[in-house]
């Protein structure tokens, strides 16, 4: 028996040693490719600028610096007032105001990894010595603002918010049918909407009877990852009693993806109350989302309290901020750790942080998405594989990366008054749903967001990450929505 309890024991301790040493190689390993990534995002910074200029006639500006700080900037006729102490962000020119609080500083306040690990170190020593480290403090009275966000305010200002989007895609974005759909209906002079899938009764239309459902997808995403699973596994009851909408949210799918947009949530929303609620008269709704869009969700339930029903959500970007740490710091580095492994990790960390990389990636992977789309037909037949292609590759850099700062970030400071909202001012069901699996948003988003939101019901699904959620498992996860509306209809 002892021998047993012996051999369990070093066991056990042969097994943390083994765990240990693997998050000391991710650590060393991490720091070395991301040093290098941050090398690697300046020279690219400059290689742009140059392709840029000669192909399309003039320099896009970037977020590698912040040209602008504090009191006035003035230029081409237009001041901008900056506010000072973290106070609110505004933009004036003469009567019209323009306010800046929804743009996330994590776009061009990113330190890199060299400078990050110097910062850590001296803290660590100072930990366990008498030397005292102080950090260097922001100017008192500043607040600094990129060039590219200053430049895209100025071109909104002077009225090119009222002028028709432009209808030919930047050199680096994709030129397909399928993206620029939407630019043929602005070109004409009609009104820039999302493209909502819809069914139920009537093709969207009112029934006598229907209830409606909205489906808001998550970042880097599409309608169709509603369209290609759950909607086919709905019962005919259910459509014959729900109108479902399903949206691709502004800059994916084929929604428009407009050059001149900072992707804000205030933007996000006011599109799908223009696209959706009011062209199909939407008075009450339930609400399903996932990922990113549950922040989408939740900005939109608190709009509308009296309108919601029931909120779903699928792996809420939910984390806690705590005390003394800056909001959308805090997020950023808890959803793009900069870590080589876990795979998924990975990724989000070369698109939040690298604005050239991402563009790269970009360039690579969603301008010729056809090519893989063709690539993956011929070599599987799998139907799940080629849809994911329109799920994953059909946006632009410029949407993704103003998205994944501007909502996902910016709303780190917005959280916590959203759920207070739900707690004491909606009376609709809130039903969450997790995968213990889930390496990009693990589980404990969730219940922090239930510890929030006390009536809030968690649900986690065994060996499930962040997309077999529910791709894989389309129909059961129907059956549970179905529920969920008979429940709150």
């Amino acid at each position: 028996m002892k021998g047993g309890g012996g051999g369990g024991g070093k066991s056990g301790g042969d097994q943390s040693l083994l765990t240990l040493a693997g998050e000391l190689l991710n650590a060393g390993v991490s720091f070395l490719v991301f040093s290098f990534l941050d090398v690697l995002d300046v020279v690219l910074c400059l290689v742009y600028k140059l392709i840029d200029y000669f192909i399309e006639a003039e320099w896009k500006p970037c977020y590698c610096c912040s040209s602008y700080a504090g009191g006035m900037v003035a230029g081409g006729g237009s001041s901008f007032l900056l506010s000072v102490n973290r106070g609110p962000k505004v933009v004036r020119l003469c009567s019209a105001k323009l306010q800046l609080e929804d743009v996330s500083d994590t776009l061009y306040s990113r330190p890199s990894r060299v400078s990050e690990f110097s910062r850590k170190a001296a803290v660590a020593v100072a930990a366990n010595t008498s030397m005292s480290v102080k950090s260097p403090a922001p100017p008192a009275a500043s607040f600094a603002v990129s060039a590219n966000v200053i430049e895209m305010l100025r071109g909104k200002i002077d009225g090119r918010r009222h002028r028709r989007p432009q209808p030919i895609p930047l050199w680096s974005d994709c030129d397909c049918k399928v993206c620029n759909s939407w630019s043929s209906s602005s070109s004409s002079g009609g009104e820039s909407r999302l493209y909502v899938h819809t069914d139920g009764p009537g093709d969207g239309r009112r029934g006598t009877t229907s209830t409606d459902v909205l489906f808001i997808h998550g970042f880097i995403s599409s309608s169709t990852f509603w369209t290609e699973t759950v909607f086919q596994e709905f019962t005919e009851e259910t459509r014959s009693r729900h109108r479902l909408f399903a949206v691709d949210l502004l800059g994916f799918g084929r929604s428009p993806k407009p050059a001149d947009s900072l992707y804000t949530l205030r933007e996000h929303i006011d599109m799908i109350e223009k696209s959706v609620l009011q062209v199909h008269d939407i008075k009450s709704f339930h609400i399903v989302a996932h990922s990113l869009g549950c922040i989408i969700a939740l900005a939109l339930a608190v709009r509308h309290p009296e309108a919601v029903k029931s909120l779903t959500l699928l792996s809420p970007p939910y984390f806690p901020v705590p005390r003394g740490e800056e909001p959308t710091q805090f997020v950023m580095r808890q959803v793009a750790p900069r870590r080589v492994w876990p795979a998924i990790a990975f990724g989000a960390s070369m698109a939040c942080w690298y604005e050239h990389v991402s563009r790269t990636i970009c360039l690579l992977i969603c301008k010729n998405h056809r090519i893989w789309d063709f690539l993956f037909k011929f070599f599987t037949r799998n139907r799940i594989r080629t849809f994911m292609i329109e799920v994953f590759m059909c946006h632009t850099h410029n949407a993704a990366w103003h998205t994944l700062h501007n909502v996902i970030c910016a709303s780190a400071e917005k959280m916590e008054s959203y759920l207070e909202t739900v707690r004491e001012k909606l009376s609709c069901d809130v039903r969450v749903f997790h995968g213990d699996g889930d390496e990009l948003l693990p589980v404990e988003c969730s219940y922090d967001l239930a510890a929030k939101v006390p009536r809030a019901r968690v649900k986690v699904f065994q060996k499930k990450d962040h997309v077999t959620i529910l791709v894989g498992q389309q129909r059961a996860f129907a059956r549970e929505l179905e529920q969920i509306w008979r429940d709150n209809d």
